[in-house]
């Protein structure tokens, strides 16, 4: 009897954080990427949209390290009343192959919430570049094979990503160079000291706005609608069959958050990622809004098991790891 009323005191505090939740108490939003980058942008925007449905207060905090795995191990470990978030990227899916020592598993430590948005990338060269067009370049590339230089924003960032990626597509090694962020990559695109970059549109699109990079392919199964990038075509369409990357959000709980709180979570997030304001946001910098069945918990998280699966083994076949 004991036992049972034990159980029924702990069922009813359960309903009672859900039927009060938020409550007074602020939500956090942990972003495991210092502020500033694409993924803040993402999670300050989406703070916006989503404070009002939700009902309370919804604060940011970054903490950047380890490619987002200091962040993202902190909310694993975060109390599971639904007042801490985790907002990640892609980060989510590549981390277990790029860590040996990961001290969580996206899988089995998170409560799937949602899908937020896809962010499309564009393959891009330094401005000297004796290509044109993406045939031009894949001719450049052939006759170039030993000396060719990929930039990127550091290990699993998604230029790293998408550049492992189109290497194994096309069957060329190039050298790799690791940066520190992507504006250090970008400057060094800029002043020609690398040749090739495989990046996100929100940190291409003003680059290829004003022609100061040369725009080959974007890496979406479908154009990108954005003036500016509307006339580029997919790596698909190139010939690289079925070559598709995008960064996406999610937002996640850690496990044993209340399902009825992780309820009024997802339908929040379901009327944030209408929000006229967001919408518009979003798609200035070429960004995509989920409105498929991803926005779902469970269908998110079956999205992420899928990605997974996707890229273990190119970064394993790159063999590049961190501890």
């Amino acid at each position: 009897m004991k036992a049972l009323a034990v159980a029924a005191l702990a069922l009813a505090s359960v309903a009672a954080l859900a039927a009060d939740y938020p409550g007074d108490k602020p939500v956090t939003f942990i972003v495991p990427f210092t502020a500033g980058g694409p993924t803040d942008k993402v999670a300050r925007d989406l703070a916006e949209a989503m404070r009002k449905p939700l009902g309370g207060t919804i604060i940011i905090e970054n903490v950047g390290g380890a490619g987002g795995t200091l962040g993202a191990g902190k909310a694993a470990k975060a109390a599971p009343d639904g007042h801490t978030l985790l907002l990640h990227h892609i980060g989510m899916a590549t981390a277990p192959a790029l860590y040996r020592n990961l001290a969580y598993k996206p899988l089995e430590d998170f409560e799937f919430i949602g899908m937020i948005n896809e962010v499309p990338m564009t393959l891009i060269g330094k401005p000297s570049l004796p290509a044109n067009n993406y045939a031009e370049l894949a001719k450049w590339i052939d006759a170039n094979k030993g000396k060719i230089n990929l930039a990127n924003a550091g290990l699993g960032a998604a230029s790293h990503l998408c550049g492992l990626l189109f290497q194994s597509t096309i069957k060329v090694d190039m050298t790799t160079v690791p940066y520190k962020g992507t504006a250090p990559a970008m400057n060094d695109l800029l002043g020609g000291q690398v040749d090739l970059m495989c990046d996100q549109t929100t940190n291409t699109t003003s680059q290829i706005e004003s022609g100061k990079v040369k725009a080959f392919a974007v890496t979406t199964s479908k154009r990108v609608s954005t003036p500016a990038l509307a006339k580029l075509p997919t790596l698909d369409e190139m010939g690289l069959k079925g070559f598709n990357v995008s960064i996406w959000h999610g937002l996640y709980a850690p496990k044993g958050t209340p399902k009825a709180v992780i309820d009024k979570v997802n339908a929040a997030l379901k009327v944030a990622l209408k929000d006229a304001d967001f919408v518009k946001r979003e798609e200035a910098l070429g960004a995509v809004i989920i409105s498929d069945n991803r926005v779902d918990g469970a269908e998110h998280k079956k999205f992420v098991e899928h990605e997974i699966a996707k890229w273990t083994p190119v970064i394993k076949a790159a063999g590049q790891y961190a501890d």
